[in-house]
């Protein structure tokens, strides 16, 4: 089962998905994958840890 789940002030921690490229191509991933969300990663879609210090978001209901 796909599950993602956000991270605070982090990225997004992904499992159970396929990552397919801009051509729809499945990309190489491990079984939980980084996402970047705040912009500054150098090594998108992943995350590199740029956001740290740089980045605030508390996602809640």
């Amino acid at each position: 089962m796909a599950e993602i789940k956000v991270l605070d002030n982090g990225p997004l921690l992904v499992s159970g998905v396929t990552l397919m490229d801009g051509e729809g191509d499945p990309m190489e991933t491990k079984e939980q994958i980084y996402l970047c969300r705040c912009g500054l990663s150098s090594n998108k879609p992943y995350c590199n840890g740029a956001h740290k210090g740089h980045f605030e978001s508390q996602v809640r209901d």
